[in-house]
Parts: C-alpha cells; structure tokens; sequence
C-alpha cells in the first residue's frame, strides 16, 4: 500500500504538469492569434516625418507569415529607407508579446503589447510603435516620440495586401 501513494502521487503530477503545458500552449496559440491581422504580402507606401512633415517618402514592402506552428510572427520589411528582419513571440511566463528586431546595424529586443486591435512596441518610455489593420482591410505601421509631453509621428508606413 505504501508503494502505492507515491505512484499515484507520481501520476497526479505528471497529469498536471501536462495540463499545465497544454493550458500554456493554448495561451500562447490565443495569443499569436491576435496577431493574424498582421498576416500577408503588403505593399505600401513609407513615409519619415521630421517636425509633422514628410521629409522623404518611398515603396515598402512587407511579408508577415506565422512560423514554428504558429509560436512566432516573422516580419520581413524592405523599405527604401530600411531592411528588418522581426520576430514576434508571446512569452507565457512575462504574460507579455516580445519585438525582436534585426538588421545590418545590429539587433535589439523590445517588450509589446497587444491593446484595442493593434500591437504597440515598447522601445522606451518615448518611443513606441503600433502595428494595426485599417478599415479598409489594409495594414498600417507608425512610429511616434514623445517630445515636449507630446507624442509625436516620425515614421508611417501603410500597406495594401498583394492577395
């Protein structure tokens, strides 16, 4: 009998640990979801602003696709002014989206959110970034600083589906 208490014991905890992960997959896999507006072959327009004017305008183009079963979100950006290579994931234990940026300068890695339909990354307190779909079944990204206590546009980047 005493033999028996710690294979049951062994036996919960294995049905719970697997509960666990497969409650943490799901999570994860609702969350990449919510990000399936991002999904598509864009081309667009990229627009820099200095001082709310446009200072140089260009084409972009923007491939977005899932990866990994749907765990990550792969950006591939080429503007006239830019080349990025981004990868989105949901990290269950932080409950929050990471941004990881690469390009011929360097990488870097900043933490976002998912609020109101659209995802907004987090370079710092002044700088941020929101990706979002417009109402006309397009794709829309922007930049914005904050200058003087105002949040100001510096780079906008709209796109329409190839598809």
């Amino acid at each position: 009998m005493k033999d028996q208490i710690p294979s049951k014991f062994f036996y919960f905890m294995i049905l719970f640990l697997v509960h666990i992960s497969v409650f943490s997959q799901e999570l994860k896999q609702e969350k990449m979801e919510q990000l399936g507006f991002m999904i598509g072959e864009w081309v667009g327009t990229s627009k820099l602003y200095e001082d709310g004017v446009v200072s140089k305008q260009g084409s972009a183009y923007e491939n977005i696709s899932y990866d990994l079963d749907k765990s990550i979100l792969v950006i591939e950006l080429n503007t006239a002014f830019l080349q990025l290579h981004t990868i989105i994931y949901y990290d269950e234990k932080d409950q929050k989206y990471y941004y990881h940026r690469f390009s011929k300068n360097g990488a870097a890695m900043y933490p976002a959110e998912y609020t109101d339909g659209q995802l907004i990354v987090w370079r710092d307190e002044n700088t941020r970034f929101f990706f979002g779909a417009t109402p006309e079944g397009g794709f829309r990204e922007y930049g914005e600083q904050l200058i003087n206590g105002q949040w100001t546009m510096f780079f906008e980047d709209t796109f329409i589906n190839t598809k």
